[in-house]
């Protein structure tokens, strides 16, 4: 592996093709990460043999504890092989959502892996970060240049394209700016639900007072996971007469049984952005990063 390209994008095999793409976008050479496994579980890396100064590594956080180690030893061994600055873009970014010590000897994971990512990475692009006590990216990880992006003009434009003029609904108080963001975005109108929850599995949704019956309705949330507000949400919206449901994601993170719960609970159509790669993918983001990509080399 050889290459002596004036700009390279580096890519893991977990998230290549939009890597890819993204490279193709932004007009900068491109190359894989070389990641194998080993039967203990340890992962073995290989870069290229020689690098530019300026390399751009691609990977999404999403099955953090794995991809955060070979991240951080591509970043290291990067900089033993001729880069002098590296630039991540991380469409998920992991451990954002604890921010605070909620209760006594609890690790603040988004201050330590901001931290850590900022050791070796010079600048970072992602795609709606869960900050919601943390003022600005830069804040939670301290690197030169720190640069979000909204998926909601994607997002908006798939809503564009659908005949029905849904309605569209938070799931809960802390999903209030993408959703407003988006109707405004798209033209339609929202409203926001009110969450309680009691345990990771173990929510109670409250819906706003709006009128249902009759109507299509899209759930909109930035980060789904094990879907239960998403499915609590829609089992209410249905009881109250909706015509459907759907949901659109950013990070489409569904674990485990995630999907058939949605399904379950009466969820049509899903659809999520390609920041995490999912059966439900319908939304790219190249075009996003590649535009805040070149913003970033351009301000070198």
């Amino acid at each position: 592996m050889s290459t002596a390209a004036a700009g390279l994008l580096l890519g893991f095999p977990s998230y290549r093709r939009p890597a890819q793409r993204l490279a193709q976008r932004a007009g900068l050479a491109y190359a894989d990460v070389g990641v194998h496994a080993f039967p203990d579980g340890e992962s073995l890396v290989r870069l290229p043999e020689q690098l530019p100064p300026h390399v751009v590594l691609c990977v999404s956080l999403n099955e953090p504890n794995s991809r955060l180690v070979e991240l951080e030893l591509a970043a290291a061994t990067a900089l033993t092989l001729g880069a002098e600055r590296l630039t991540l873009v991380a469409p998920y970014l992991c451990y954002m959502r604890q921010d605070a010590a909620f209760h006594p000897g609890e690790a603040v994971s988004q201050r330590i892996v901001g931290r850590l990512l900022a050791r070796h990475f010079d600048t970072l692009v992602t795609v709606d970060p869960h900050l919601h006590r943390t003022r600005s990216l830069n804040e939670a990880v301290p690197v030169r240049r720190a640069i979000s992006r909204s998926a909601t003009s994607v997002m908006a434009q798939w809503l564009q394209r659908r005949t029905d003029r849904p309605l569209l609904i938070g799931p809960d108080e802390e999903s209030a700016q993408w959703v407003g963001a988006l109707a405004a975005a798209s033209g339609l109108g929202y409203g926001v639900a009110r969450k309680t929850r009691r345990g990771d599995r173990d929510v109670q949704v409250e819906l706003p007072d709006l009128a249902f019956a009759g109507r299509h309705v899209v759930l909109v949330d930035d980060v789904a996971s094990t879907g239960n507000s998403l499915a609590e949400a829609a089992r209410g919206l249905l009881a109250r007469g909706a015509a459907s449901v759907g949901a659109v994601v950013t990070h489409a993170l569904f674990v485990e049984d995630a999907v058939p719960r949605l399904r379950a609970a009466g969820v049509g159509e899903i659809c999520s952005t390609d920041s995490v790669l999912h059966p439900s993918n319908g939304m790219n983001l190249d075009g996003l990063l590649a535009d805040a990509l070149v913003e970033a080399l351009a301000g070198e």
